[in-house]
C-alpha cells in the first residue's frame, strides 16, 4: 500500500502559535487607562514584534465600528512599534462606545479613543 502524504496546513499551526502567545500575554497585568488596557512583552522572533486586538462585539455592537477601531490601533501600534516600540503587543477595549449615540461610534469619540491609545503606546 503506497504511502500518501498529506499537505500540512502551515497557516493553522502559526495561528495556534500565535493563539498561545497572546494568551499568555494576557495574564500579565496591564498598562491601562479607563478605555484600553495594553499588555506588552518582548518579542520571541527578532524580525518583527506581534499585535493582537481585542474589541468585543459586546462593547461595540456594529461592526462597522469595530474594524474602523481595529485598523486605528493597528496603524498607531505599528508605527510605534516601527520607531520605538519593539515589542509584543495585545490591545483591549475597556469600555463600550455609542452609549450617547445609539450605538454608533463617531468621530468625537473616535479622536478620544485615539488620544487615549497614543498614552499608553
Amino acid at each position: 500500500m503506497p504511502v500518501v502524504l498529506r499537505a500540512v496546513n502551515v497557516s493553522r499551526f502559526k495561528f495556534a502559535l500565535k493563539s498561545a502567545r497572546i494568551a499568555e500575554l494576557l495574564k500579565t497585568p496591564p498598562t491601562s487607562n479607563k478605555s484600553w488596557g495594553a499588555y506588552f512583552a518582548e518579542p520571541q522572533n527578532a524580525k518583527r514584534p506581534d499585535l493582537g486586538i481585542a474589541v468585543a462585539k459586546k462593547l461595540v455592537r456594529r461592526a462597522v465600528d469595530r474594524n474602523a477601531l481595529k485598523r486605528m490601533i493597528r496603524n498607531l501600534v505599528r508605527a510605534a512599534q516601527a520607531s520605538n516600540l519593539h515589542r509584543d503587543a495585545v490591545i483591549k477595549l475597556r469600555h463600550a462606545v455609542g452609549k450617547t449615540t445609539r450605538g454608533r461610534l463617531r468621530k468625537p469619540e473616535l479622536s478620544i479613543l485615539r488620544n487615549k491609545m497614543t498614552e499608553l503606546i
